[in-house]
């Protein structure tokens, strides 16, 4: 499994790249792994400000519904429309053509508190 040392993660299995205080998140490797194929992404919450951790949208597999947390406090500004038709690019290219969304960051110094990559592969027991 691929987990890119830029990236800061979450114990819910987010991935999130900063760009000054825009962001791009998706789920990690790991985590489009243990959902197996996804079917379904469905993210309705472009434009509304939303507390870090609460739900952004959900991803569906072949077995599973699974709720997307955003890391960090902000604004959702764009939604990977990509996906709509395409969901599996999230278990082909996890880090890349499988982001989810993009999100305007109330507080950047929030960044510190999430796990960068050594602590995320403990965490998952790499």
């Amino acid at each position: 499994m691929e987990f890119p040392a830029n990236l800061r993660y979450t114990k819910d299995h987010e991935w999130i790249k900063v760009e000054g205080d825009i962001a791009t998140v998706g789920i990690t490797d790991f985590a489009q792994h243990e959902l197996g194929d996804i079917v379904f992404v469905d993210i309705d919450t472009v434009g509304k400000p939303l507390a870090a951790n609460e739900i952004f949208g959900t991803v569906e597999a072949v077995k599973t519904v699974s709720d997307l947390y955003l890391p960090l406090a902000g604004t959702v500004t764009e939604v990977n429309a990509d996906l709509e038709g395409t969901p599996e690019n999230v278990n082909n290219d996890p880090y890349g053509k499988g982001w989810m969304v993009k999100m305007k960051i109330d507080n950047t110094a929030d960044v510190d508190q999430l796990l960068d990559v050594n602590a995320y592969k403990q965490l998952i027991g790499e």
